[in-house]
């Protein structure tokens, strides 16, 4: 496996992160979180949330790189 992660890998983990931050909230909003699991909830939706904006980060400075690549605006913006 390669050391430098391609940039389809990291456009779909991009993408796919943010999907998961927006269901997390999604059911964190929800009232089908029990009390005694909301506090662990809310600790994954930060990991989450932290794991994405690492990628955001490492998807910048690619972009810095590669011009052809979208803005991080325009790849979360558009409908795949």
């Amino acid at each position: 496996m390669s050391d430098k992660i391609s940039n389809n890998a990291l456009i779909y983990a991009t993408l796919a992160l943010n999907s998961e931050v927006d269901l997390q909230r999604e059911y964190l909003e929800s009232e089908d979180v029990p009390d005694e699991e909301r506090e662990n909830e809310e600790e994954i939706l930060a990991d989450l949330e932290q794991a994405f904006m690492e990628f955001v980060d490492v998807y910048k400075s690619r972009c810095k790189v590669d011009k052809q690549l979208p803005s991080i605006d325009e790849l979360l913006n558009s409908q795949l």
